[in-house]
């Protein structure tokens, strides 16, 4: 990108939100169902006469996603006519709110990769209606109406963000707040979350923006910041070569790494938007907002704050543990059964985090159990198993969630800390092993730790560390 130009970026995103039945209507939002065309009614496919009625349970989750974005709530909002021809629009208008949101003025604070901490501002947030899905063969173009109507909210941000790494953190920090309050499955994926990026150049020192185009098909978080850095140096181009940027909507061509023209870009007044007459005003009362502050959760931020203060773990422990909610839900359940924050926090950090990554899953999908990790752990503190023996009847439970206490008794792995045993197990190795007594003896420190993995060895893993270590310390004088 050239020194002389600065970007000017506004992301659009699109959240489902996941209630049980649509915005309008009381089909099944599952539209996920192989079957298609089955969770249809008049109200959803756009029959002549069928009325809408707004789903209260979409209304308290559009509120709850709007507080997790600092938004302001208006007591009063209105629904709107967006009116465009599109096959997978059943009505040939989208029910959306144009001139009155419901939420407006919020504000995202964002850390980048690189560490610089910033604020984009949320310009507004509104309630409206999912379309049909398209799905296009060589030969056809095939609807599928399940998801029409579903539940959607659209955020947009102001024209704040400079760069498609402040874009990137912008969009992880917004699905962390909104997967906090659980108001969304929030998978680019699965076509919960979906993003369009508004980009425009312009020399710097200039206040007025540049022509913007709108980019769409952007699959992923890193497609949007691979069209951004495309975008922002196409339109470069444009204009040092004497051209104009023409505002339109384009495409990403994931496999060309390309932006393409698709159309024109529709000023306001295309849409003919006018208000919905079947649809009466929204009103919030202060009686609801309050209901909704009180389910709202604990952010992550707030969390990791908590985890360092209260469990005194360090800055990343604390972040990587509070990231996910579940992954914070299943740590804090180990803590209240074990006891143990501190201990807890490696287990989670090493070998679970290490499990969950093997099998590409998350938490939610771990076969043990907190309690018997818990359990795990207590063993450990208790003397009663070793580190070592401890991994191997984690390895255990893996196959078998079974209580590791009951495990530790049939397998006889009950840590030895009779010092008699622990005695004769230490003479024996410094009988077999007279070269590394004599290193150590010699000043060789690294020989010590070779007669104590020796001892343990012959163990199986079974001794107290700690004993073994000061006994041969006490042998060799």
């Amino acid at each position: 990108m050239s020194m002389e130009y600065e970007t000017v970026i506004g992301l659009e995103v699109h959240c489902q939100l996941k209630t049980k039945t649509k915005v309008w209507c009381s089909c099944n939002a599952d539209y996920d169902n192989e079957v298609p065309n089955v969770s249809t009614c008049p109200v959803c496919t756009g029959q002549p006469g069928a009325l809408p009625k707004l789903n209260e349970e979409v209304l308290n989750y559009a509120i709850k996603a709007a507080l997790a974005l600092d938004c302001k709530i208006n007591g009063e909002s209105q629904f709107d006519r967006k009116n465009y021809f599109y096959p997978d629009s059943p009505k040939d208008y989208q029910i959306t709110q144009y001139f009155k949101p419901y939420a407006e003025n919020g504000e995202l604070h964002i850390v980048t990769n690189s560490g610089k901490e910033t604020k984009v501002g949320i310009e507004r947030i509104q309630i409206e209606e999912d379309t049909a899905k398209s799905i296009h063969t060589t030969s056809e173009s095939l609807l599928n109406f399940n998801r029409a109507s579903i539940p959607l909210i659209e955020i947009i941000s102001k024209p704040e963000i400079k760069n498609a790494e402040e874009a990137y953190a912008y969009l992880n920090t917004l699905k962390d707040r909104l997967k906090y309050t659980k108001v969304s499955d929030v998978s680019m994926e699965l076509g919960s979350l979906r993003c369009d990026a508004n980009v425009s150049v312009r020399k710097k020192g200039d206040t007025a923006l540049g022509t913007r185009t709108e980019t769409k098909n952007l699959n992923s978080f890193k497609a949007v910041v691979r069209a951004i850095e495309y975008e922002t140096n196409r339109q470069i181009e444009v204009i040092e070569n004497g051209g104009r940027v023409v505002q339109e909507t384009r495409l990403w061509d994931e496999e060309q790494g390309v932006t393409r023209p698709m159309r024109s870009k529709e000023e306001a007044m295309d849409y003919r938007y006018f208000p919905e007459p079947d649809l009466p005003k929204v009103i919030i009362s202060e009686e609801r907002l309050e209901n909704v502050r009180k389910e709202m959760p604990e952010f992550a931020d707030e969390k990791a704050k908590r985890f360092i203060n209260d469990y005194k773990l360090n800055e990343k422990e604390a972040v990587i543990l509070a990231g996910e909610p579940e992954l914070a839900e299943y740590y804090e359940e180990v803590v209240t059964k074990s006891g143990e924050p501190k201990l807890s926090a490696n287990w989670m950090l090493t070998e679970i985090l290490r499990v969950l990554k093997e099998k590409n899953t998350g938490i939610e999908k771990f076969s043990v159990s907190a309690e018997n990790i818990a359990k795990l752990i207590t063993l450990i503190k208790s003397n009663v198993i070793s580190s070592k023996i401890a991994k191997e009847v984690f390895e255990m439970l893996l196959s078998e969630n079974k209580d590791p206490e009951i495990i530790v008794k049939e397998k006889g792995l009950v840590q030895i800390t009779d010092n008699s045993e622990i005695e004769k197990i230490v003479e024996q190795v410094l009988e077999e092993n007279k070269q590394s007594v004599e290193d150590y003896r010699a000043g060789k420190s690294n020989a010590l730790k070779y007669l104590v993995g020796q001892a343990m060895r012959l163990s199986k893993g079974k001794a107290n560390p700690q004993m073994i270590n000061e006994l041969i310390l006490e042998k060799l004088g």
